[in-house]
């Protein structure tokens, strides 16, 4: 207990210290610090070549001393400071290498197609449609209520017992998750027949990390090669800063990050689904599941097209186990229609496959530490000759969970100082060349994260 508390009140002093992005942000949010920036740049120190980056922990717990002093930049010695041992502190590490590391020729021509489209598609993306996690659940209801509205309803409360429970999930106030990842755009296929296939040994490894606060609080960076990429949301607007766009706003309404619901906040994803219709069952993996969907409403799609680039459906599809009542895979399906100016139109249809695994309990709550998401992106409309498909995977590993961290407040989640408060499209992160890499599916190709 003694350690735990140590490690909380050196958390805190660091937030308080100055880890918000509401004082590193004054610059280039390219050049600013995330809210855990600071927790990433311990002492460098050279990590045996079989060392485990993940370990199977999933809670934020010291393991050897309480976290050790943080150096603002590099050790000058180059040397080890203190036990790193700690839980997280090889992947905090890692993940400070993957930013800093000298790109080579491969890599740089990797960012410029590959890595774009992946972390367009892949690192943050959102839910369908606006939730609010402070809303309470529809009460089950029988009477004068659809048998697929009240089958859903009853699934949900199913969800949420296996999940913790709703008097537990509710005295969450805020949640930090650390982890890594592999991604990889794996095959592109066009129209002729010509196909080209990257192997995982072609996989770009990165990492996240994942704060989230109520009401409606969320802020995420990814890392992923020699980019990165982070978003956020203070419960007003949704912001996203990228390489290619800088920082800028999103359109429509305020929705939460996918990747949360990627079994890590039980809460957030039962609201996505409050108003779910159940139509039917499949087997997941050999488990028999309750279909759940969801759609977006014809003003939010309107709220989040702008000008040539419409969004004319977004469908997200959740699988609840029958025999753990935990969600175990989430689907979902958008459709965006693109018009340019004395040209035919050009849709691009997205469907991601998220399998969540690895269920432990932190605190309490039940936490997918693992899974993996298969991305199927086709184009097609124009001309019968320019059609493409695109297929990109992704696997993670959840090495960090806490929840309810002293200190963290909401100066952490204020947008960047230079945000354009116009808004991009979502379409902004298609391939908008004939000649770009745009989207196709096969077997998978089985990338995974070592542990």
């Amino acid at each position: 207990m003694e350690r735990k508390q140590g490690f909380f009140s050196a958390l805190k002093e660091e937030v308080m210290r100055g880890i918000s992005p509401a004082r590193s942000r004054a610059n280039s949010p390219a050049r600013s610090r995330s809210p855990i920036s600071a927790l990433l740049r311990r002492k460098k120190h050279q990590l045996p070549a079989n060392h485990e980056l993940i370990g199977r922990s999933g809670s934020l717990k010291p393991m050897g001393e309480t976290l050790t002093p943080l150096v603002e930049g590099p050790d000058p010695n180059g040397g080890e400071s203190g036990d790193s041992k700690r839980s997280g502190s090889g992947l905090g590490q890692w993940m400070k290498g993957q930013l800093s590391r000298a790109p080579s020729a491969a890599s740089i021509a990797f960012q410029r197609s590959d890595l774009r489209l992946l972390l367009g598609v892949l690192g943050a993306p959102l839910g369908p449609v606006h939730v609010s996690a402070s809303e309470p659940l529809p009460l089950l209801s029988i009477k004068d209520t659809p048998i697929e509205t009240s089958s859903a309803q009853y699934i949900l409360q199913q969800y949420t017992a296996a999940s913790g429970g709703q008097k537990l999930q509710n005295s969450i106030r805020n949640a930090y998750a650390m982890g890594k990842l592999k991604m990889l755009a794996s095959e592109f296929e066009t129209a002729t027949g010509g196909k080209t296939r990257n192997t995982a040994r072609d996989a770009e490894s990165g990492g996240f990390v994942l704060w989230q606060m109520n009401p409606d609080m969320w802020y995420v960076e990814l890392a992923v090669g020699v980019s990165k990429v982070h978003a956020g949301c203070n419960g007003k607007l949704v912001w996203r800063h990228t390489p290619w766009n800088g920082a800028h706003t999103a359109k429509g309404p305020v929705r939460p990050l996918r990747r949360a619901l990627q079994g890590l906040d039980p809460r957030t994803t039962a609201s996505m689904f409050a108003d779910a219709r159940c139509v039917g069952e499949k087997k997941i993996n050999g488990e028999d599941c309750f279909i759940l969907k969801i759609c977006a409403d014809p003003q939010t799609l309107k709220a989040r097209s702008e000008g040539p680039a419409e969004i004319i459906r977004h469908v997200l599809f959740g699988y609840f186990s029958q025999k753990t009542g935990l969600l175990v895979h989430i689907e979902d399906s958008h459709l965006t229609r693109i018009q340019p100016i004395g040209g035919d139109a050009v849709y691009w249809e997205t469907t991601i496959n998220s399998f969540l695994d690895d269920y432990k309990p932190v605190e309490g709550i039940m936490i997918a530490h693992s899974g993996r998401s298969l991305v199927n992106l086709f184009r097609f409309g124009d001309m019968a000759m320019s059609t493409t498909r695109t297929r990109m995977e992704e696997a993670w590993t959840i090495e960090e969970v806490a929840f309810n961290i002293p200190g963290l407040s909401v100066d952490c989640f204020i947008p960047p100082a230079d945000l354009r408060y116009g808004s991009i499209s979502e379409a902004c992160e298609l391939p908008q060349d004939e000649g770009e890499r745009a989207p196709l599916p096969l077997q998978p190709i089985g990338l995974r994260l070592q542990h």
